[in-house]
């Protein structure tokens, strides 16, 4: 039986991924428009700048943070805890502490939109830029900026093989309705982690120069992708890949298994899959 602080967590997970769904959403929505319209290409904190001036962007914004908030605590007691069972191996704890990390990460995001929602958020890039800089300029600074990269570009390829070699599926249930969209779960989460890349590209760039107006987020990455060759053809792709991200992290909201709470008996994708061939 489950118990209700894990009932709970699983409440706390979905919320967090639907979140990000969200979030992703309006970021692939607004790069595929900007493919074919004179409109730049926006990273996160500016796409929900332009959230909060919607109808309901306020509500929305509020909901969002909390999501935030709910997949900073889904991951931290996920890596404390090791609810997915990722074990005391050297690759499991490498794994738990990730969690731990991207979990600080999304609380801290979230505390930024939550600061937006009310209307006392400061600009985000420049801050972040400022933060860089500083660490930059400290004795050994450029090394930890580039370490940031490499951590960041090995994060993008994560997501690229866990997208090229459906890894995923081992922790969504069987149903119907992804069997369908589970090409689109794969493109999503193959283009998100290529763009991953490229924002660490830009980290390496800022640590190379000690310039850290050379390091850019998702925003910088799309724009760099337009500058290109068919540059607008490779952000409609960019776009419609982080639609299909957003779609992946709602997949996540309905059907992720977490093997402590959920058992060893439910039927995986992976499983499904196998047992039709």
């Amino acid at each position: 039986m489950v118990s209700a602080s894990h009932e709970a967590l699983k409440w706390t997970m979905r919320a967090g991924y639907a979140a990000r769904g969200v979030i992703y959403v309006l970021v692939g929505s607004l790069a595929f428009w900007a493919a074919f319209s004179p409109s730049q290409p926006e990273g996160t904190k500016d796409a929900l700048s332009q959230l909060r001036a919607a109808p309901l962007g306020i509500a929305m914004l509020s909901f969002i943070a909390i999501g935030l908030f709910a997949y900073m605590v889904w991951r931290i007691v996920a890596g404390v805890a090791d609810v997915e069972e990722h074990g005391r191996g050297a690759k499991g704890i490498f794994a738990r502490a990730g969690q731990i990390v991207t979990g600080v990460i999304h609380g801290g995001i979230g505390l930024w939109v939550m600061a937006l929602a009310i209307g006392s958020a400061r600009d985000r890039q420049n801050s972040q830029i400022a933060w860089i800089q500083a660490l930059l300029d400290l004795p050994g600074g450029r090394p930890i900026v580039a370490t940031g990269a490499l951590v960041l570009a090995g994060a993008g390829v994560y997501y690229v093989k866990k997208g090229a070699f459906s890894e995923y599926q081992d922790h969504l249930a069987s149903a119907p309705l992804l069997s369908r969209i589970d090409p689109l779960l794969k493109y999503g989460l193959i283009i998100y982690g290529g763009l991953l890349v490229l924002v660490a590209v830009s980290f390496g760039f800022a640590a190379w120069n000690g310039e850290a107006a050379q390091s850019g987020g998702l925003g910088q990455a799309l724009q760099s992708l337009r500058d290109l060759a068919f540059g607008r053809v490779l952000l409609g792709f960019a776009g419609l890949g982080l639609i299909a991200f957003a779609l992946y992290n709602l997949a996540e909201a309905v059907w992720r298994i977490v093997p402590t709470i959920d058992g060893p008996d439910v039927e995986t994708m992976r499983r499904a899959a196998q047992r039709l061939t």
